[in-house]
């Protein structure tokens, strides 16, 4: 079996599935949808990223290596999502959509499970995409609510949305029991485990219940520029930046692969709770991990001849 239907089968069919049983119940239920992304960002999601900065071995050395490109790529991605907004002259929110859509991929269940399919027997390539999935979820919570906030509010009262957020709360707790290494009791860590597992279900079910209220033959331009954003330059970026910083093998393989994944669903789930163009991110996020398992894979390959 291809690198194409591993990939499809394992990664991307589970995710097509979750989103169409969330589409499917949200047409014969009609849920109140806005009360379960409240229960998602305020419950489920600050659970699966504490316990995902907690659990991560961190290198040192390769840390170090890998900060200077991170910051890089992400700063490339940044300024070409401001300049698109800005020559397309998009609405705020129309602009905050494009905008995170490029800067912020999905590392965590669309991210890891493909490099722990490629990278089983070299762990090395695992721990790196575990480096993009910590720095990822620090700029979907700084960046990303900021580009959303913006939309609607000004510096100040996104200063007090921010420091009130769960999400920051839980981040901060992170990085402090991870740096410390302080233990978890088991009676502490055990639930914060299962609502960290049910974060994926719940966020994948909320999208496709949001998706299934939107006419998907409405294809707004943001969303053509956002594909290519992310799905085209953004490899583009990575392979520019792995070869002008010389970085080789296994590192610059799992680098460039992790260029290349969709837009994170984070986007669409906090789009839904500030109520910024919830359906514009919904379909991006759509849209995007549709085509990743032909551009993900083409990446694949190429990392595979490159490096």
């Amino acid at each position: 079996m291809g690198y194409m239907s591993l990939v499809f089968m394992n990664v991307v069919l589970p995710i097509l599935i979750l989103i169409a049983i969330g589409a499917l119940f949200q047409r014969r239920f009609h849920f109140q949808l806005t009360p379960i992304s409240k229960l998602l960002t305020s419950c489920f999601m600050p659970a699966a990223v504490f316990l995902n900065i907690y659990e991560a071995q961190f290198d040192m050395q390769l840390l170090a290596q890998l900060v200077f490109y991170l910051l890089v790529f992400t700063g490339s991605t940044m300024a070409l999502g401001q300049l698109l907004a800005k020559v397309l002259k998009l609405k705020r929110g129309e602009g905050a959509a494009l905008k995170n859509s490029i800067s912020l991929m999905n590392s965590g269940n669309y991210g890891l499970p493909v490099s722990q399919l490629i990278f089983s027997a070299n762990p090395l390539g695992v721990s790196v995409q575990i480096i993009v999935l910590v720095f990822q979820n620090l700029l979907t919570y700084t960046y990303g609510l900021y580009n959303l906030l913006s939309a609607t509010k000004s510096i100040v009262d996104i200063g007090k949305s921010l420091v009130k957020l769960p999400i920051v709360h839980a981040l901060l707790a992170g990085i402090v029991f991870q740096a410390f290494a302080w233990p978890i009791p088991g009676f502490v860590l055990v639930p914060l485990e299962q609502l960290a597992n049910g974060f994926v279900a719940l966020a994948l079910f909320l999208l496709g219940a949001q998706l299934a209220g939107i006419r998907l033959r409405s294809f707004h331009r943001a969303i053509a520029w956002s594909l290519l954003g992310r799905l085209v330059a953004g490899p583009a970026f990575a392979l520019l930046f792995i070869f002008t910083l010389g970085i080789e093998g296994v590192v610059a393989q799992s680098l460039f692969i992790a260029s290349s994944f969709p837009t994170s669903r984070n986007t669409a789930t906090l789009a839904l709770e500030h109520e910024v163009e919830p359906e514009l991110h919904a379909q991006i996020v759509l849209y995007s991990t549709l085509l990743s398992c032909v551009t993900a894979t083409a990446v694949i390959h190429l990392a595979s001849v490159l490096f």
